[in-house]
């Protein structure tokens, strides 16, 4: 489809819509208005006939009814009117003899008339008692008439208006389209390789602008094709060059490249001894607790072996007694020692010590087995093959043996609650997730100012494994939270905190593909939440 004829249906199409709507409202409105005018004539007449023949009617006066019939009657456009008493009895009649044989029915609209006449009437009233009514019929053809030639000459009106406005189309159509086969050519021309092609400009209309900006964009394009040809001619002069720049640029990225592999190797050397010296300054950080977690098996210790020196001093006095015992041969000797051993064994509750020996025993071999536990956790989390070695993991196994090293820092003012869900195995460096797992948690006891819970939760959502540390302490400010993995940050008073604890877990987290989450309310708590891809080692 052409755009003239584009032009043309698009405008009439829109023209025709609108004098539609023009039209229809205004025969709507012009309608309307006369037949509310009918009804309201309509019913003024018969009330106004109904209180002239009222007396006539009462007192039951038929020529002066004939002669009132005969008097409206005279009104143009009446086609008939009636009197009727009591009963309905016919009173008076007169008009058109063939709409005073139809049975009367009265009209409430308009548009309800099928005969062409509007029947109407008015009640005969008087004392609130209703003595007889009055019928009227009202012609309306000249009404319908009227909007007839009102819609008659609108369509008259509306065709010459499309006509006029399908010929401003169609001119309009031509001149757009003419200009743009000249566009066209010009353009093929452009293509051609002729940029010295100019279009003519006439008038100062959109059409003209257009004309300049495609001359504009004609010499536009004959100035990047001569610096076009330029360039290609500095080209064709650095390619003769260019193979011995490659080559020493080639030697230059080498000699780069063996740089940055040097300083990355350096980088994690560096960092994996950062990483070491965090975790001992950790181990430092749990020093006091692990002191005192290990005192107080020691203490004990210690206690039941003094009891046992003095137990097996005892016995070695009973044995030695024993002996005498022994050795004497006069029976009043024996009596008098076994007395004395009597004495010995009250003295040193004899049945207690024997009682009391498996107690001391069995409590000094727990004590030691704990310090070996708690010794070996620090054993194991200080050692600096953990800090680099990758293998396939139990996280849950990570938990429970961080909190072995933690337990003696939180227990005293945290209640610890563990929810650990079963876990695949991931691909990951054990050492690096304790030392994520102990920062978070001891952070956790910081947060926490007097009593609290710290809650440690693992679980596995699709394909990544999550292990939440919740506490119920004073909470972070929002304004802190997007500085908490910053190194040197922290929020512990000077000389409380280095500020590198969170910045290398979050170091950590990126290394295994993952990432560290924190949510926080002030008076609440925080929960810091660790992310990481289930992975093998042959991903």
């Amino acid at each position: 489809m052409s755009l003239r004829l584009k032009t043309i249906m698009g405008v009439a199409l829109i023209e025709a819509v609108l004098l539609l709507l023009l039209v229809s409202m205004t025969l709507d409105y012009l309608r309307s208005t006369n037949y509310d005018a009918l009804i309201k004539r309509a019913a003024t007449t018969a009330t106004l006939f109904a209180t002239t023949t009222k007396d006539g009617v009462l007192s039951y006066d038929l020529a002066s009814l004939e002669a009132f019939v005969k008097d409206v009657l005279v009104n143009p456009d009446l086609v008939y009117a009636r009197v009727l008493g009591p009963d309905k009895q016919l009173f008076a009649e007169g008009g058109k003899a063939e709409h005073l044989s139809y049975e009367f029915l009265a009209d409430t609209s308009v548009e309800m008339v099928s005969d062409g006449v509007f029947d109407t009437f008015a009640v005969i009233r008087e004392g609130g008692v209703i003595y007889g009514r009055v019928e009227i019929g009202l012609d309306i053809s000249s009404i319908n008439t009227t909007i007839a030639e009102a819609q008659n000459r609108s369509a008259i009106i509306a065709v010459v208006e499309m006509g006029l406005v399908a010929l401003f189309s169609f001119l309009l159509g031509g001149y757009l389209t003419n200009q743009l086969k000249v566009l066209s050519v010009a353009a093929q021309k452009i293509s051609e390789g002729n940029l010295d092609f100019q279009l003519p400009i006439k008038g100062q209309d959109e059409v003209s602008d257009v004309a300049i900006a495609f001359n504009s964009m004609a010499f536009n394009l004959r100035e990047a094709s001569s610096r076009r040809d330029q360039f290609e001619s500095e080209l064709k002069e650095l390619n003769r060059s260019l193979e011995d720049r490659v080559e020493l640029r080639t030697q230059q990225i080498r000699n780069k490249n063996t740089q940055l592999t040097q300083a990355n190797q350096e980088i994690q050397e560096a960092q994996a001894k950062l990483l070491q010296s965090e975790k001992m300054a950790s181990v430092g950080v749990l020093a006091a607790g692990v002191a005192h977690e290990i005192n107080n098996p020691i203490g004990f210790v210690m206690s039941n072996l003094h009891t046992l020196e003095s137990y097996g001093q005892n016995y070695r006095d009973l044995v030695a007694e024993y002996a005498v015992l022994i050795e004497l041969t006069n029976a009043d000797e024996q009596k008098e020692q076994r007395l004395k051993i009597n004495q010995l064994i009250e003295q040193y509750d004899l049945e207690f010590m024997n009682e009391d020996l498996d107690v001391l025993l069995r409590d000094s071999i727990e004590g030691t087995e704990r310090v070996k536990d708690i010794v070996k956790g620090l054993k194991d989390f200080s050692h600096v093959d953990s800090v680099t070695q990758f293998t396939m993991c139990d996280l849950n196994e990570c938990i429970q043996s961080t909190l072995k090293v933690v337990n003696s820092e939180l227990k005293y003012h945290c209640e610890i609650r563990t929810e650990l869900n079963n876990l695949p195995l991931t691909y990951c460096c054990s050492g690096q997730i304790n030392q994520v797992l102990l920062n978070l948690m001891i952070n956790a006891s910081h947060a926490i100012e007097k009593q609290g819970i710290i809650k440690v939760k693992s679980q596995q959502k699709g394909e990544w494994l999550e292990i939440s540390v919740t506490d119920t302490g004073k909470g972070i400010p929002a304004e802190q939270l997007d500085k908490l993995f910053d190194p040197f940050y922290t929020t512990k008073p000077v000389g409380e905190g280095t500020g590198l604890g969170l910045s290398i877990s979050y170091g950590i987290a990126k290394d295994h593909h993952g990432e560290i989450r924190v949510a926080s309310a002030l008076g609440k708590g925080s929960r810091f939440t660790l992310c990481i891809p289930i992975t093998n080692d042959h991903d």
